[in-house]
């Protein structure tokens, strides 16, 4: 067995002047606006206890880069036998993937990632000819698994989207529709799965992020705009005051976050995350807010169409994600979380304490 040293497995562009934000009195507004960038440095740490047959991790790397983050490089150490990175060919997810050979006592392994983050904001009044690759937005326009584009789904996209015409009007519908329409539940595991039909079919529109954007995502996608759900981790506190527009960056535990975004002619890709605004108005304050025009949430439904805080790390946008290497021929929905597997089978991944990883993050000046 060797040892891993840490080694960089992912490097991305030239590195750029990364400026703090500063701090911002908490008060009951929400205003992201584009400033400097923020540097975070992101572990996971796996520590396999019950070892049967040989050990298989695969982990989320940041792997999104654009005008609101660039993911530089990533680091690994442990005693896999072998550990690289990996892409899913059908989704093009990248992960780091690691393989502990039978009779690894302890198998563990930690993966630093560094990346840049900055606020994101649109500016309605000016529009800016941003054209994208016609192939990214074919893709961004089709179905998958959980995210049919007919029956229910073509039927609630025509409802939500009942008089627009432009696709700002309609992806405008289709956020005030979730926003209405769904609900946070939080009882609901992990972050949800996204089953979108079965949401729909059954009148019940409560879950968490990846359900509720997955909502906001197809609907676009059927009513004929390109959106995408972008799976990612907060990371740092919100400057905003918002408890749950944060994290705890000491302890990243149940802190996964999936946003999404809409390609909008003229504007190219625009924030949005009608999740947030949901899960504001559940739990927020110890009543749960069903008014979006409460003066705690409207800021929030506002804030959030067009806007988000850099206080957030993008993974990947993939979905129906098959782990390469892995024994089983299950499709994940997406890759937000560190996932394993060994002789008795998968892991579960929405259980840190018992599959034992644990998600930190400091922010760093370079």
């Amino acid at each position: 067995m060797s040892e891993f040293t840490r080694r960089t497995v992912l490097a991305f562009g030239a590195a750029v002047p990364a400026w703090p934000l500063a701090a911002r009195a908490q008060e009951r507004r929400f205003e992201p606006q584009v400033a400097g960038w923020r540097t975070f440095e992101v572990t996971t740490q796996c520590d396999v206890a019950e070892v049967k047959g040989a050990t298989r991790l695969w982990l989320p790397v940041p792997d999104v880069n654009s005008e609101y983050q660039q993911s530089l490089d990533s680091t690994w150490s442990g005693n896999a036998t072998s550990a690289r990175l990996v892409v899913d060919p059908g989704s093009g997810v990248r992960m780091l993937y690691a393989e502990f050979a039978d009779g690894v006592a302890k198998p563990t392994l930690a993966l630093t990632s560094r990346v840049r983050t900055r606020n994101r904001a649109v500016d309605w009044n000016k529009p800016e000819a941003k054209p994208e690759d016609p192939t990214l937005l074919q893709a961004n326009l089709r179905a998958t698994e959980l995210l049919p584009l007919d029956g229910i789904v073509r039927k609630t996209a025509l409802d939500a989207t009942k008089g627009a015409n432009t696709d700002l009007d309609k992806v405008r519908g289709i956020y005030n529709w979730v926003v209405t329409n769904a609900h946070r539940e939080p009882k609901t595991r992990g972050c949800g799965v996204g089953d979108i039909k079965a949401m729909l079919e059954s009148g019940n529109l409560g879950g968490k992020c990846a359900d509720l954007n997955a909502i906001f995502v197809g609907l676009c996608r059927s009513a004929g705009v390109p959106a995408r759900d972008i799976y990612g981790l907060r990371v740092a506190p919100s400057a905003f005051g918002y408890r749950e527009l944060g994290a705890n960056p000491a302890s990243l535990k149940g802190a996964q976050h999936c946003r999404a975004e809409a390609y909008i002619k003229g504007h190219g890709w625009v924030a949005m995350d009608p999740a947030d605004v949901l899960k504001v108005m559940r739990q927020e304050t110890p009543d749960w807010i069903k008014d979006v025009k409460h003066a705690v949430a409207a800021p929030v439904n506002q804030g959030l169409f067009g806007r988000w805080e850099g206080n957030w790390v993008g993974w990947n946008t993939g979905h129906d994600v098959t782990l390469p290497h892995s024994a089983s021929k299950q499709t994940l929905p997406f890759l937000m979380y560190p996932n394993g597997e060994n002789a008795s089978g998968r892991f579960d991944e929405l259980a840190p304490d018992n599959f034992r990883y644990t998600i930190s993050a400091k922010e760093v000046t370079a």
